[in-house]
This record gives C-alpha cells, structure tokens and sequence, in this order.
C-alpha cells in the first residue's frame, strides 16, 4: 500500500512573519504594564517578555514611546472584541438595568483594564500618548455602547440611554482606581454594588421607559 505523504504546511510569508513578531511584542507590552506599570515597562523587559532579541524588537520598535503608541491601539482592538464577546454571551434578562450594570462590572475586569488604566495615568503628563488615547477611547466606548443597546427597549431615548452608561462608566471606573490601593479586593464590589442602587434610582427618572424589577 502506497503511503499519501502528509503535505506540509505552507511556509509563512516575510510580511506573516513580521506581523506576527509585532503582535507578540506588542501583547508583552500591555503584560508588562499590569506587572510593573508604565514607569517599569522597558523595551529590554518587552523584548524578555515576548522572546525576542533587542535587535528585533528595535527593528519594529525604535523606542519605547514607538511600542507603547502602538500597544494603544492593539490594547483598544482586544478591550473592543473582549466586549463584544462578554456582551454577546448574556441575554437580556426582565431587568434591562441591573443586566447593563453587571455587564459594566464585568468589562472594567481583568489585566486588560489595568493596562488602560496604567495607559490613562501616564497620559496626563504625555501629549504623545494622550493624543493617541485620545483617537482609540472613542472607538472602544462606542462598541460598549453600541453593544449595550441591544439591552434598550426601543422605547428609550438612546441619547438617555447613552448618557446613562457614560455616567455608570464614570463612577466605576472612580470605584475601580481608588481600590487599587485597597487591601480588600472584594470592597470596590461592594462599592459598586452601592452605587449600583443609586444608579437604579436615577435610571427611573432618566429612563422611564426601562422596566425595573425591585
């Protein structure tokens, strides 16, 4: 009997090379900035983190400002399907709400928001850096937005809707900088448990078309 030989897979062109040499940098970037923050994420760090050489990572990445720029938009691109694919694995409960402030909770989890977080804070005395968040915030605050307003009754002004998200967003993300210095990692869910109630309250006010289970 003839043995068929197994074809080989084919060989990865220069460019998929390069591409997929950029992406483990750029994903050692944003591991490097939950684990020692921005002030310890160092090109020599990235380049041990990821596998590489210096020399390679110099070749795609001149400097850090150069990784770190473009780590935004591969960090904003993963936070964006990271939402999308939370989002989409919760249904739409009785409690449109309570459904929308738990699916917050859930998307401001993880290493992914820390590393914005670290991004956010370095931001404030970097016009490069700001400039760059600046471009891709937008980007990922409308998929989250977009993606909730499968929760809205069609009822609901949107703008109401959309104003009452920004708002949660807010006070979360407020709860969420002030824990990291809390030893208690299960205080800012209280927090925002807290909060959530208040949000409740305003939410029949803003949003009258919303049915709220107490």
């Amino acid at each position: 009997m003839t043995r068929t030989a197994t074809p080989k897979p084919p060989r990865r062109t220069q460019e998929q090379r390069s591409s997929e040499m950029r992406v483990r940098l750029l994903d050692a970037t944003i591991e490097c900035l939950v684990e020692y923050g921005y002030a310890g994420t160092t090109t020599p760090r990235v380049a041990e983190r990821a596998g590489v050489t210096r020399g390679a990572q110099v070749h795609h990445f001149g400097s850090k400002t150069d990784l770190v720029v473009a780590a935004i938009s591969h960090l904003a691109q993963r936070r964006t399907e990271a939402a999308m694919q939370e989002i989409g694995r919760i249904e739409t409960g009785p409690d449109p709400i309570a459904t929308m402030l738990e699916l917050l909770w859930e998307l401001h989890q993880g290493p992914l928001f820390i590393a914005a977080i670290e991004l956010w804070v370095a931001g404030r005395t970097d016009p490069t850096l700001a400039a760059e968040l600046g471009k891709v915030e937008p980007f990922v605050n409308n998929a989250v937005l977009i993606a909730l307003s499968r929760h809205v009754p069609n009822e609901v002004h949107r703008k109401d809707a959309r104003d009452f998200v920004f708002t949660a967003m807010d006070a979360l993300r407020g709860i969420l900088v002030s824990s990291f210095i809390d030893p208690d990692p299960e205080r800012a869910h209280r927090r925002w448990l807290r909060a959530s109630v208040q949000l409740r309250a305003a939410a029949q006010v803003s949003l009258p078309g919303m049915r709220l289970i107490d």
